[in-house]
């Protein structure tokens, strides 16, 4: 499997749409998640990640210029005991409810599908780690069309046990820009993770994704040991 550098995956498209990032750092010590939007649309771009409780939530950044909330506004981040979810929708609720209930996160998501935004059909991407005994697991899944066909519904889970220190899984919402937008396809990629604090991290991720179309970052560093964090956001709207 290719492994690709940060700086040479997010430069190898103009627009990733929505991206999940998960890893283990380059020491064993920290689980990384990292998770962004990029937007065409104005109102897609009038965005900004607040923090809410122990995750974050979307917010407009100018409430006269929100044309439509809907897919818009959700919480991409919440934490369940010593689960972490991050989603590029309102299925972090879905997930964090159902699991709460004994529920899996796979069987969570089988009560969702793709966005209802055709002809696009944005896919749902999720993730989830999990802390335990030290170390960490994590998991990733897809919703998206079938090649397009808003009728049917594909679903795609990945599980990572025991996941190799310095690299990360990538998914993202679109294979390219495109109209319609062509979902993801394959299985999530594979990239190093440097051996840098969470500032250099963040930096490196923000200043690689296209200047146009990016809108927000969220980066978070867990201890494994501890399951205390540390995060950052980035918004363009400042």
């Amino acid at each position: 499997m290719e492994i690709k550098t940060i700086e040479n995956e997010l430069n190898s498209l103009a627009y990733h749409g929505r991206g999940i990032i998960i890893g283990k750092s380059t020491d064993g010590k920290k689980a990384i998640t990292a998770y962004f939007i990029m937007g065409r649309s104005e109102n897609s771009r009038n965005r900004v990640f607040i923090e809410d409780g122990e995750g974050i939530r979307t917010q407009a950044f100018d409430e006269s210029k929100m044309t439509d909330p809907h897919l818009i506004i959700y919480a991409p981040v919440r934490v369940l005991g010593n689960k972490t979810i991050v989603t590029n929708g309102d299925q972090t609720d879905t997930i964090y409810e159902l699991m709460d209930r004994q529920m899996t996160f796979e069987q969570a998501l089988r009560t969702r599908e793709f966005e209802d935004d055709a002809p696009n059909y944005t896919p749902r991407i999720s993730g989830i780690i999990r802390l335990e005994n030290g170390d960490m697991n994590y998991a990733m899944s897809i919703l998206k069309s079938a090649e397009g066909d808003g009728s049917s519904c594909q679903r795609f889970t990945y599980a990572y046990s025991n996941p190799i220190a310095g690299k990360a899984k990538f998914i993202h919402t679109y294979k390219c820009d495109g109209n319609p937008l062509p979902s993801f396809e394959g299985e999530p990629k594979t990239l190093e993770l440097p051996d840098v604090d969470i500032d250099t991290l963040t930096n490196v991720i923000w200043e690689n994704l296209n200047q146009d179309n990016k809108v927000s970052l969220f980066v978070r560093y867990i201890d494994l040991a501890t399951g205390k964090y540390e995060s950052r956001i980035v918004n363009k709207n400042a």
